[in-house]
């Protein structure tokens, strides 16, 4: 009895991802994707019509998982301005480990070709957005829990969370230094008080 075939799609995406995330959409060929995917062409056709209709499913896949991390992580302390501190401070731990070297794939794909892809950037945006609106939410309920003055918009914060996300995503890319990443992440963080 062969694997289920969300099992194998999920592999399939998770090689494709590889793929991508190390050379990029543009330098990415077709032929790379079906050695990377272990695929033959006309399945890897069969089953994502294209290229982009691939990277597509990619972009998706990562975002949904990548989502639900944010999720956990936001809900894992009963402070939600406690559970947003966790969340940077082990971000801050993460993108100083060599491994976060390759930055995040939104963000990359962001910086490759949201100018030149309407598509792109409106499928990215809403990704991103899908994650703002979680800080929203968690700075909302702290408002209403009384950890954060109601006279401060949650909006604008999530906003600038997420911009600075964005920003040490990028920062990644440069090996930074703990204490350096950290030190910035403690500034940033003082929005919360």
């Amino acid at each position: 009895m062969g694997r289920p075939a969300q099992y194998q799609r999920d592999e399939v995406l998770e090689k494709a991802m590889e793929a991508f995330w190390d050379g990029g959409y543009t330098a990415t060929s077709m032929a790379q994707l079906v050695k990377a995917t272990n695929l033959k062409p006309g399945s890897l056709y069969s089953a994502f019509k294209s290229k982009e209709d691939l990277f597509f499913a990619v972009l998706d896949y990562y975002a949904e998982h990548n989502n639900l991390r944010f999720k956990e992580a936001l809900s894992e302390n009963e402070s939600p301005l406690d559970a947003i501190r966790s969340f940077f401070n082990l971000f801050a731990n993460m993108i100083t480990d060599p491994e976060s070297r390759r930055g995040c794939l939104l963000i990359n794909t962001i910086l490759e070709l949201a100018r030149k892809d309407d598509d792109v950037r409106e499928r990215v945006t809403k990704y991103l957005d899908a994650n703002e609106e979680l800080f929203r939410q968690a700075l909302v309920s702290a408002q209403e829990k009384g950890e954060l003055s109601s006279d401060r918009d949650p909006g604008a914060i999530a906003a600038f969370l997420m911009t600075n996300i964005w920003g040490l995503r990028v920062l990644a890319g440069t090996a930074p230094e703990k204490e350096r990443t950290q030190a910035i992440v403690d500034q940033l963080l003082m929005i919360l008080d």
